[in-house]
């Protein structure tokens, strides 16, 4: 149970030896914004590393999607955490060497067994996943960002269950596993919908081994991991951007699939009354 204080910036929270009044609080300028001026929801006080954080949820109010006027393909990987069909490539060496660095701490501490030494191994894994999520945070904030303000949807795979359908050797499946592909998903779309830019998810079969351009589609056209050659019509490029602008066209095709309007069927039509025919379709 707890009150704000806007002007003041400070709380007044009940606690189990009475209230506590005029308890500073601080965060960034946007957040401070968005709970002085937006509805505040339920709130958490956390106890975490020693310090004491109050979690406030608030009421945003969700902007209508607009029709896209065509899509951005995202192709996720561990090389590259996104490669969109634009050509940006969002790297995931950098943060690939760090985990790797982490590994290796984690493993002596793991080794030397104090106490001292597993209170530091828990929190450089909380450390990690703190970096690994600001990581995914500002790169979905620059996709939906360029996605918003060129009007046009996203599209990503469909990622559910990579973890059980690939087969990787042990030193990619400690890396695969140690990758939040479901965060990266899950900040794309809360991002996008705050944006109202439209975000489809959609099959990601093939489009590793599908020419963007003839759509021929072979498992020799990948002759290593980086470099996609169609043996069809020749055009050579970027494994992970050819398959980004393959997500990108399924994006078009599942958007207009799931917005297509229906005509009613004939049976529908039986028993009511006889009207002249109009237009199946909106200003047709």
């Amino acid at each position: 149970m707890l009150s704000w204080q806007h002007d003041a910036r400070t709380v007044s929270i009940w606690t189990v030896d009475g209230r506590r009044k005029a308890v500073a609080y601080t965060g960034s300028p946007d957040r401070i914004k968005a709970l002085a001026t937006l509805p505040v929801g339920e709130s958490d006080l956390v106890h975490r590393d020693g310090m004491w954080f109050l979690y406030a949820s608030v009421e945003v109010t969700e902007p209508p999607t607009y029709e896209p006027e065509g899509f951005v393909g995202v192709d996720m990987g561990i090389v590259n955490i996104a490669y969109d069909s634009d050509g940006n490539r969002h790297t995931g060496a950098r943060l690939n060497g760090y985990r790797r660095r982490q590994l290796r701490l984690r493993a002596r501490l793991q080794r030397k067994g104090t106490k001292s030494a597993r209170r530091l191994l828990a929190r450089r894994r909380k450390k990690e996943a703190r970096h690994a999520a600001n990581v995914n945070h500002r790169i979905a904030k620059t996709i939906v960002t360029e996605a918003a303000r060129t009007g046009r949807g996203i599209a990503v795979e469909n990622l559910t269950g990579i973890r059980d359908r690939v087969r990787l050797r042990k030193p990619q499946r400690v890396t695969l596993s140690s990758w939040s592909f479901h965060q990266f998903g899950a900040f794309l779309t809360y991002k996008a919908r705050r944006a109202g830019v439209p975000l489809v998810q959609v099959d990601p079969r093939y489009t590793s081994q599908t020419c963007n351009r003839c759509g021929h589609r072979d498992k020799r056209n990948r002759p290593d991991q980086e470099t996609f050659t169609c043996r069809s019509c020749g055009v050579v490029a970027h494994a992970d951007h050819n398959a980004a602008l393959n997500i990108a066209q399924r994006g078009v095709e599942r958007w207009g699939a799931v917005n297509r309007p229906h005509a009613a069927s004939p049976r529908s039509q039986r028993g009511r009354e006889t009207r002249k025919p109009g237009p199946l379709w909106p200003g047709s």
